[in-house]
């Protein structure tokens, strides 16, 4: 009684701000505040990256809909960014304004997020912008039809992946009372029988302060935002309306449910759900580390027995699917042609459902255990995805749940995860592909509700504080701080770049590439290159793929190796403290990879798997055929685009021996450049490199592969995908453009009004006015070596759409060879890609990433200035001069793969 009269008077005792704004909690950075009118306000300061996040998000999804209306609050989302009277055309303005943002709709709540460089201007715009849509949003009939027809398309493209359908399957089928079973895109007939009036009236509903919660993160003035936030939202009223939970628990599951699914092409999949309790419960943390446990790559019991031992599937995965009355825990299996589905399905629900014959063990408890608290970690460092994904612990009940979740995590036990799994995971509680019936039931616990209130009642969370110092991110600033130098070794040359600041969790980022060969030496070679980089962390001749995955944890980071034509490309993440072992880490398994067999096995399995799926894909079928037509290399070129039955036959011929071989003679000193960004010690790094590097050998020398311009008849394909209810259109112009040419500024920016925003031609014509499409853009690509570029052109539609989505494209594209752009959309396109530019100068990962880029052009950030400077000295003229000349739609090479014969 005593603790709860001091918590009762020390939350009285908070300060308020204004008569309106009042002081709720702080948490591990989170500030909490709400207005009178009931808006909840969550503030996280972070100075180290001068970027800002705002995420309102309301707590309104598709459980709050209605019979007959499915799919309502994602279709409000749409007509959302559709704008208001004051604020029309918005998602050109977000354009204007360098605004990345979007919007996401789940079960139980709907979110509207942006971030951009720290602007205070641009944050009172977006906060008056969420404040009008709170209160304005007046929806048209013919608005309302045109949307439809997106989201439409939308529904379709997700139709397209087997494995997804099959997880709509099964979640419905789990589901038989609570709204959670239905998709949240919508039932088809309830999206076109919509009424812009009802949606009105839900709108009015559920988008109000007392239903919303505001995240403003990022490098803020805390006292100026409060200011801010209450004199732009404290004026709305607080709601008279009574918002109603209408929750419906779904019951006991009494015996197992199945569903079938068939579809053409793809290869076989089983899948399998469980009930389990919300985010909110002590069961559901440990039943999550359950499923890390039995899916954990290539150490869990599914992994091992399905993939790797009885060769009943080609890979495995498991999740838990979070909502606020309750969660899923689903597995799956992937299997390759000929694998019995029936077999593969027992064998999935044998193992889960019989975990006492296999116990836990605290070393597979300890290493998820790791794994979880790392990524949780990473995200708790990234302000910009910290703002956003609170929405899913508020659409859970709490944001604290952000936290708590954390802390049961590491308090969980091996016999509590044992236990709830083993009360979990029976048959009476599965929903999957197959029946199988069994003699005897047993029912799961009946899921109760949590007592949020008195769950936080006393929660204070962790007593720390993370403080970061401010950082320009203009060009001038990144060069003066940048240490670049040559490291010149007896056996090579590294090439670095290294800028140490402050940042968020003393996070860091690295990439760097190790150049070696040329063409005519890796003749017939590419295949064997990808998978000789991808495998480094498949094993050495002293650690397993485990052992490999188990220090990257431990370490705090993440660690990958891809091939970008004669070069291994390293990127890696860790914090401060752990940089050096880490990077030192990376380069011992690129001189110490051993590929073993079985790994190698597994993986050349995956591979093939999905190549078979690709091959009926429109997206894959497409790219590939416009990538063969544009390419005149010959068979065993390394540039040479393979079919994708050259790919399976080209994987049959890739051996261990060849992987060893290949990496010993290539991936070696001689050529290398590295880049690193955060909280680091140079000379420390400086060290690493020469320790580990200095007693490699030599790579073979290294000469650029070239990749030229040459001049192609346009020609248009039509490829059939049956089955397959969306549909892609991919075009494609080859144009002899340098990046440093006189013109290309001229024609990024004419490419950028065209299709490269939600403001450009294309999105209006195709998508805003038309409503034929979720996704349309156009992009440009110039080599920085040689005058060689492409301009690409793709968008999804459904199959019936084809001619109208041709024809719509080519008149855009008519008019702006007839008349060209305005001065108005040139004026705001610029303004819109420079601060888009600047937005990309605050996150450490890109600036790695560019200085990596830099060091192999020669290039730096002087360049950068100059380059933004060229492209705010632009004419009108100029732009339209380059649109004429450069993008002409009648000599793109044009691909259309889909389902064109399908019967509605």
């Amino acid at each position: 009684m005593f603790k709860v009269l001091l918590f009762i008077i020390s939350f009285f005792m908070l300060p308020i701000t204004s008569q309106a704004f009042t002081k709720v909690q702080s948490i591990e950075g989170i500030t909490e505040y709400r207005l009178t009118n009931g808006l909840q306000v969550l503030f996280i300061t972070d100075a180290s990256k001068p970027s800002m996040t705002v995420n309102m998000t309301y707590r309104v999804g598709s459980r709050h809909e209605q019979y007959g209306q499915t799919g309502m609050a994602h279709l409000l989302e749409h007509l959302v960014f559709r704008g208001t009277k004051d604020y029309p055309d918005v998602l050109q303005q977000f354009s204007q304004k360098g605004l990345s943002a979007n919007g996401t709709t789940s079960f139980d709540r709907t979110n509207y997020y942006a971030s951009f460089a720290a602007d205070e201007t641009t944050l009172e715009w977006y906060l008056r912008w969420q404040a009008d849509t709170m209160q304005h949003l007046a929806i048209s009939e013919e608005d309302l039809k045109k949307e439809v027809d997106i989201v439409l398309n939308e529904r379709d493209r997700s139709q397209n992946n087997p494995m997804q359908v099959l997880f709509e399957r099964i979640k419905a089928t789990a589901y038989q009372w609570n709204n959670a079973g239905i998709a949240i895109i919508g039932a088809p007939d309830n999206l076109k029988n919509m009424k812009a009036t009802d949606l009105q009236a839900f709108y009015h509903h559920y988008y109000q302060p007392d239903n919303a919660t505001l995240i403003i993160a990022g490098l803020i003035d805390e006292e100026k935002t409060i200011a801010l936030v209450d004199h732009i939202f404290s004026p709305i009223a607080k709601p008279t309306r009574q918002l109603i939970e209408r929750t419906t628990q779904e019951p006991v599951q009494d015996g197992e449910r199945n569903i079938i699914l068939r579809q053409v092409g793809n290869m076989p999949f089983v899948g399998v759900a469980y009930r389990i309790p919300s985010a909110a419960s002590p069961d559901y943390t440990a039943l999550d580390m359950a499923v890390n446990i039995l899916t954990d790559r290539p150490s869990g019991q599914l992994y091992r027995t399905l993939v790797q031992d009885k060769k009943l599937a080609t890979n495995i995965s498991g999740f838990t699917h979070t909502l606020h009355d309750s969660a899923l825990a689903f597995f799956g299996a992937q299997l390759s042609e000929g694998q019995a589905v029936n077999d593969s399905q027992d064998a999935l629900n044998h193992i889960i459902e019989h975990i006492a014959e296999h116990p836990f063990t605290e070393a597979e408890l300890n290493r998820v255990r790791t794994y979880w608290l790392n990524q949780w970690q990473k995200l708790y460092a990234n302000t910009e995805q910290l703002s956003i994904g609170l929405s899913e612990a508020i659409a859970a009940g709490d944001w604290r749940l952000f936290f708590l979740e954390r802390d049961y995590v590491k308090a969980s036990t091996l016999a509590q995860v044992q236990e709830v799994a083993s009360k979990y995971f029976i048959p009476s509680n599965r929903t999957s592909g197959q029946y199988i019936p069994t003699e005897t039931i047993s029912r799961a616990p009946k899921i109760e509700p949590v007592d949020l209130s008195k769950l936080f009642e006393h929660y204070k969370g962790d007593n720390h504080t993370v403080t970061t110092e401010a950082f320009d991110p203009s060009p001038d600033n990144i060069q003066a701080k940048t240490l670049r130098q040559d490291l010149v070794l007896n056996n090579g040359v590294i090439h670095y770049a290294l800028l140490p600041k402050s940042s968020r969790g003393n996070r860091v980022y690295a990439n760097y590439r190790i150049k070696f060969s040329n063409l005519d030496n890796l003749s017939g070679q590419a295949t064997l290159s990808g998978f000789a980089a991808s495998l480094i962390t498949s094993g050495t001749d002293t650690l397993s793929q485990q052992d490999i995955q188990d220090k990257i944890d431990t370490l705090n980071g993440s660690l990958s190796y891809h091939i970008s034509a004669n070069q291994l490309v390293v990127s890696l993440s860790t914090t401060e403290e752990h940089l050096t072992e880490l990077l030192g880490f990376s380069l011992d398994l690129i001189q110490k990879a051993s590929y073993p067999q079985k790994e190698l096995t597994n993986f050349l399995a995956q591979v093939k798997r999905a190549i078979q799926v690709n091959s009926t894909e429109p997206a894959a079928k497409a790219a590939y055929q416009i990538n063969r037509y544009l390419s005149r290399f010959d068979k065993n070129d390394f540039r040479y685009v393979q079919s994708f039955e050259e790919q399976l036959a080209t994987i049959n011929t890739i051996n261990r021996e060849k992987l060893l071989s290949f990496n010993r003679k290539n991936f070696a000193a001689g050529d290398i450049d590295i880049s690193i960004v955060g909280t680091f010690n140079p000379d420390a790094v400086l060290d690493t490199l020469k320790q580990k590097i200095g007693t490699w050998k030599k790579a073979p020398e290294y000469t650029y592969i070239t990749d030229p311009y040459g001049e192609y008849p346009a020609k248009s394909f039509t490829l059939q995908t049956p089955d397959k209810p969306n549909a892609i259109f991919l075009g494609r112009l080859l144009l002899p453009v340098q990046n440093t040419d006189k013109d290309f500024p001229a024609l990024l920016v004419a490419n950028h009004l065209l299709g490269g925003s939600e403001a450009s031609r294309l999105f209006k014509s195709v998508r805003a006015d038309k409503g034929l499409s979720y996704s349309i853009y156009s992009g440009i690509n110039a080599s920085a070596f040689e005058p060689s570029a492409e301009w690409t052109i793709q968008a999804i539609y459904s199959p019936e759409k084809k001619a109208e989505i041709t024809q719509t494209i080519q008149q855009t594209m008519a008019d702006i060879q007839q008349h060209g752009f305005t001065q108005e959309e040139l004026d705001s396109g610029i303004a819109s890609i420079m601060n888009m530019r600047a937005l990309s100068r605050t996150q450490d990962n890109v600036l790695s990433a560019t200085w990596l880029r830099y060091l192999e052009n020669g290039r730096d950030f002087n360049w950068n200035k100059q380059f933004e400077e060229r492209i705010k000295a632009l004419t009108l003229d100029e732009v339209n001069a380059a649109a004429k000349k450069y993008l002409k739609f009648e000599q793109m090479s044009t691909a259309y793969a889909g389902d064109f014969e399908m019967k509605k």
